[in-house]
C-alpha cells in the first residue's frame, strides 16, 4: 500500500491479488469476531462480575481464539476460491490502494451474481451478526452500570469497557459508512483507509492506555525525558 501510495501505482499478478485479499479480508472478519468475544469478557466482567473467572478462563480464551481463526479463514478461503475463476476485462486497473471486493468485480467479464451473492451470505455471521451481539452485550452493561447507586463506581466501571467501545465505534463506523455508500469510491476510499490503518494504529494506544502498568511506565518516561531536557537546558545556559 505504501509502495503504491509513493508511486502513484504498482503492478500485481492476479493471484498476488487474490492473495493479498485473501489475508485482509480474514484478518479484517476476525477483528469483528475478536471484538464479539472482547464484548461478552466485558459483558460477564461487569454484569456476572462472580462467575468471571469461572466462565473467562485461559481455556475458554485459547478455543475462542481457535476457533474464531478456523471458521474466518476457512469461509474467506471459499470465497477467494471462487473469485479466482474470474474473467478480467482490459484495462485491468483497480481504482484502490489494496485489492478490495468490490474493485475486483468490477474488472469481472464474467457473470458476478453468485459471488455477490456468496459475499451478501458470509457478511450475516461476520459483520451482522457479530456487530448485533455487541449492541446486546452493551445494552445490559448499561443497564447494569446504570443500577450502581454511586457516580464514581458508574465512572470506572464504564472505563473499563471504553476503550473496546471506541475501538467498535471506529472500525464498524467505517464498514456501516463503505456499506450506506456503495457507488461512491472517494468515499469508499477514506473509510477503507479508516479500518485498514487508523484503526490497527489506534488499537494498541487505546487498549494500553487503561492498563495501569503501561501508564505507569509512561510517567516514568515523560519524567526521564523531562530531567534529561532540563539538564541540557541547564548545561547550555552554564556554558553561555
Amino acid at each position: 500500500m505504501l509502495h503504491i501510495l509513493l508511486y502513484e501505482g504498482s503492478f500485481v499478478s492476479f493471484i498476488g491479488c487474490l492473495t493479498q485479499y485473501y489475508f485482509f479480508f480474514a484478518s479484517e472478519s476476525l477483528e469483528c469476531l475478536l471484538l464479539t468475544v472482547m464484548s461478552f469478557d466485558r459483558y460477564q466482567a461487569i454484569c456476572n462480575p462472580l462467575h468471571y473467572s469461572s466462565v473467562i478462563d485461559v481455556t475458554f480464551c485459547t478455543k475462542t481464539i481457535l476457533l474464531c481463526w478456523l471458521m474466518i479463514f476457512l469461509m474467506i478461503l471459499t470465497l477467494s476460491v471462487t473469485m479466482s475463476y474470474l474473467w478480467l476485462c482490459e484495462p485491468k486497473v483497480i481504482d484502490h490502494f489494496f485489492c478490495d471486493f468490490d474493485p475486483i468485480l468490477e474488472l469481472s467479464c464474467s457473470d458476478t451474481f453468485l459471488i455477490k451473492m456468496e459475499g451478501f451470505i458470509l457478511a450475516v455471521p461476520i459483520v451482522l451478526c457479530p456487530f448485533s451481539l455487541i449492541l446486546v452485550s452493551y445494552v445490559y452493561i448499561i443497564i447494569t452500570i446504570l443500577k450502581i447507586p454511586s457516580v464514581t463506581g458508574r465512572q470506572k466501571t464504564f472505563f473499563t469497557c471504553s476503550s473496546h467501545l471506541a475501538v467498535v465505534s471506529l472500525y464498524y463506523g467505517s464498514i456501516i459508512t463503505i456499506y450506506l455508500f456503495p457507488n461512491q469510491k472517494s468515499v469508499k476510499k477514506t473509510f477503507s483507509f479508516f479500518y485498514t490503518v487508523i484503526t490497527p494504529l489506534l488499537n494498541p494506544m487505546l487498549y494500553s492506555l487503561s492498563n495501569r502498568d503501561i501508564k505507569n511506565a509512561l510517567k516514568k518516561l515523560s519524567n526521564k525525558i523531562s530531567l534529561a531536557f532540563r539538564i541540557h537546558w541547564f548545561y547550555n545556559l552554564s556554558i553561555l
